[in-house]
């Protein structure tokens, strides 16, 4: 399959569940989302159509914000509704998770601790290996034994909260998940998706607007009139 609107030919460098990417000669990349919706711990995988142009309406948005706040995104533009360009970066074999609320995995893996809900000040960071059928929290000496700098990839963790929950206000933003990784120059940049799909985010009701909603047993027509809504009231 060949993305929508790119003039490449040929198969994707890269092609996972939510995405697929084609490389190209001077160092930047074609994405182009799939409208997946995917819980391990509740045991959905689903095609949902719509989702995949709602995500990138979000992360589009959310690039712009960040770069405002003088951090640094793969994102360059958007080429149609489902595809944008972005720097190519290979994605570590982790991911940094930004918890402001116990909620989720900290639930599951640590019953009892706190309980849901309860506000972290100042947030938790946490790495998790990314590997299937379920991400694994990964110990803090093994990043840095595979040469990972934790506290600046904690820094900019912390810094990209600030800035979400700040353009997102009067939404809460419970959690989310950020993949970092080191351009050529050796920059640390973020190279992942941010959109209601990899984050928790709560009106002040405290209903879902996220991924939650699929995890719930939402219908693909509330998870998108939800999505829908959302970005239609992201600042521009």
């Amino acid at each position: 399959m060949t993305p929508p609107k790119n003039g490449i030919i040929g198969p994707p460098t890269v092609e996972g569940r939510s995405k697929r990417i084609w490389r190209r000669d001077d160092g930047t990349c074609t994405v182009e989302l799939i409208p997946s919706l995917r819980s391990h711990t509740f045991d959905r995988d689903e095609l949902v159509p719509a989702t995949a142009r709602l995500r990138l309406d979000f992360y589009e948005r959310a690039a712009r914000a960040l770069h405002a706040c003088g951090i640094r995104t793969v994102f360059r533009e958007r080429l149609g509704e489902t595809t944008y360009l972005a720097d190519y970066v290979p994605a570590p074999p982790f991911e940094v998770i930004v918890k402001n609320r116990s909620v989720g995995s900290t639930l599951r893996k640590y019953p009892g601790l706190f309980p849901e809900g309860h506000v972290f000040r100042p947030a938790v960071v946490k790495f998790d290996f990314r590997t299937d059928p379920e991400d694994q929290p990964i110990g803090e000496d093994y990043l840095w034994a595979y040469g990972v700098d934790v506290e600046e990839f904690r820094r900019i963790a912390r810094e990209c909260n600030d800035c979400l929950r700040k353009w997102l206000e009067p939404l809460d933003l419970w959690d989310f998940c950020l993949i970092i990784g080191p351009n050529p120059e050796g920059d640390l940049i973020i190279n992942s998706e941010i959109s209601p799909d990899c984050m928790r985010l709560r009106d002040h009701q405290g209903h879902s607007l996220d991924k939650d909603l699929f995890r719930q047993g939402a219908s693909h027509e509330h998870i998108v009139s939800v999505w829908s809504e959302l970005v239609g009231r992201l600042p521009a």
